[in-house]
């Protein structure tokens, strides 16, 4: 297959369009974030707010209990779930239900034990999520969990380090591997710039700003993917969107405040950068 993919433009994306947001938050979608540790707890918080900022109607932070009361303060429009004490318990209560109803459902950001990682992301399939998005630690046990146990709508966001988990080997063309990677796990896969569904289709997005490259961009981006994909739209479609808004936001504040801005300047910069496309 060539190597080639559809670049990413804006007459692209407003052909593509985005759902209509109807009349109130609950038709704009339900985003369940799970992650966060005492080390690092704001990961799902820039998640959340990014699936806000992208239109998402709802949002809930599943979170250890030993930082779910400093995690509600600092996102309070965020609703806050406990996962259980041990990793791989069922989810019973409140917390698997909105799992197993969430339109959208991000795993992995801000967790820092793959152990714990693994066996959370099992009790979540458990409960038939409809959508799972994979980031951070939950890619790379992804290789230990089996497939069939998780959705048919199933988006990984791997870093370059991430993708050779998943490959098993050094990355050597970005589409072709990309493209691999999706047909091997069945999953649509964004990574640094390519999206590629399992049946072969890729597009590429050549925009974006070296200051990008901070702490928690990849947690933004994993939550606009997600907040898209709460919205309805299609996965592949969700996270080509995702990825162009991320990217859009950073060109912005690139050319606005210059190198060093933060991952939760880009998170704001998401709503604009989104609107921007219908001159807004």
């Amino acid at each position: 297959m060539s190597s080639r993919a559809e670049p990413v433009t804006e007459a692209l994306l407003r052909e593509w369009g985005l759902p209509d947001p109807g009349d109130s938050k609950k038709s704009r979608g339900d985003v369940v974030v799970v992650g966060g540790s005492r080390t690092s707890p704001g990961a799902v918080l820039l998640a959340g707010e990014s699936a806000l900022r992208v239109g998402a109607g709802r949002v809930a932070l599943a979170v250890p209990q030993s930082i779910d009361a400093q995690v509600g303060i600092a996102l309070p429009e965020a609703g806050i779930l406990a996962l259980p004490d041990e990793a791989g318990a069922p989810l019973d209560g409140e917390l698997g239900e909105r799992v197993a109803s969430a339109d959208a459902v991000l795993v992995g950001p801000g967790f820092s034990d793959a152990d714990e990682t693994r066996e959370t992301l099992r009790a979540i399939a458990a409960t038939k999520p409809r959508l799972v998005v994979l980031d951070a630690f939950a890619l790379g046990v992804l290789p230990e969990i089996d497939r069939g146990s998780l959705p048919a709508d199933l988006i990984l966001n791997p870093n370059k380090d991430e993708a050779k988990i998943l490959l098993g080997r050094e990355l050597a063309d970005d589409v072709a591997d990309v493209r691999e990677i999706a047909r091997e796990f069945d999953a649509v896969v964004n990574c640094y710039g390519v999206v590629a569904h399992p049946d072969g289709r890729a597009w590429r997005l050549d925009e974006g700003d070296g200051g990008l490259g901070t702490s928690g961009s990849g947690d933004v981006l994993a939550g606009a993917l997600s907040g898209f994909s709460a919205r309805g739209v299609d996965p592949a479609r969700a996270a080509v969107w995702g990825s162009w808004a991320h990217a859009r936001a950073g060109v912005r504040l690139g050319e606005r405040i210059g190198l060093g801005f933060l991952a939760r300047d880009l998170a704001r910069e998401l709503t604009p950068a989104v609107h921007s496309l219908s001159g807004r």
